[in-house]
């Protein structure tokens, strides 16, 4: 069933209106959608709406609702990424993937080995932020993550996170599965996660990570590339989540 982003100013008792020109374009549009079918729609406050279309015109979507309840496609902690930007489709898949494993946020990251200049990551944020729209569509995401723009370590650490942790790809002291055991992601936790470039972090970028006293946690004795490391370690942090 396509799932689409609404607000709760399109609700009136019983029925959605979509009336906004990106939407409309694509239920009506690019997908051809009849009278008859149905669509999922989700509100800002995460309110899920199943619903069939009663009318379209040449301006507007009527939907009826079938029925609505509060939207489980969500973690129940922050998770954020922040990420060394990789070229072209590696990049592309990792702002998809990201999404599709639930973090709230992308920070890319120029890192000294990053292999894309600052000004050429800029001008891809916007287009990184649409992969990061779809992908919130097609895996029926209950908000859709930010992609920030770009920043730098200093910038970033004077965010507010209740726990950052640098994915290394080598000489580490503990795995993320030992690391966790010993200090699990508590409920509503904001997490950050650094992941670097395919070159690896630099050794000024690991003295800035020991100043911060961050801990360097490594995925095992398997060298992985950057787009690779992203999922395994989203994905691992979910698995050992216990809530």
């Amino acid at each position: 069933m396509p799932h689409f982003f609404i607000t709760s100013k399109n609700i009136n008792r019983n029925t959605i209106t979509i009336d906004d020109s990106e939407n409309y374009r694509h239920i009506a549009r690019s997908l051809r959608a009849r009278c008859g079918e149905k669509l999922l729609l989700i509100d800002e406050f995460q309110i899920q709406y199943e619903t069939t279309i009663t009318e379209i015109t040449n301006e507007k979507i009527v939907c009826s609702i079938q029925q609505s309840y509060q939207s489980k496609r969500d973690l129940d902690f922050d998770l954020y990424l922040a990420q060394s930007p990789l070229r072209s489709d590696s990049q592309l898949t990792i702002m998809e993937k990201s999404t599709e494993l639930g973090v709230r946020g992308v920070y890319p990251v120029i890192t000294d080995n990053c292999a894309v200049k600052k000004d050429v990551a800029q001008s891809k944020v916007e287009k990184w932020q649409r992969v990061m729209n779809e992908a919130s569509k097609q895996c029926e995401r209950a908000k859709i993550p930010i992609c920030y723009p770009v920043t730098d370590f200093q910038t970033l650490f004077q965010s507010d996170f209740d726990r950052i942790i640098v994915m290394g790809e080598r000489s580490t002291e503990q795995n993320l599965k030992q690391y966790l055991s010993k200090l699990p992601i508590k409920k509503s936790e904001k997490l950050l996660v650094i992941i670097g470039p395919e070159g690896g972090f630099s050794q000024r970028e690991f003295n800035l990570f020991r100043e911060k006293d961050l801990p360097v946690i490594s995925l095992g004795d398997l060298i992985l590339k950057a787009d690779t490391a992203v999922i395994v370690t989203l994905g691992n942090i979910i698995h050992e989540y216990k809530g």
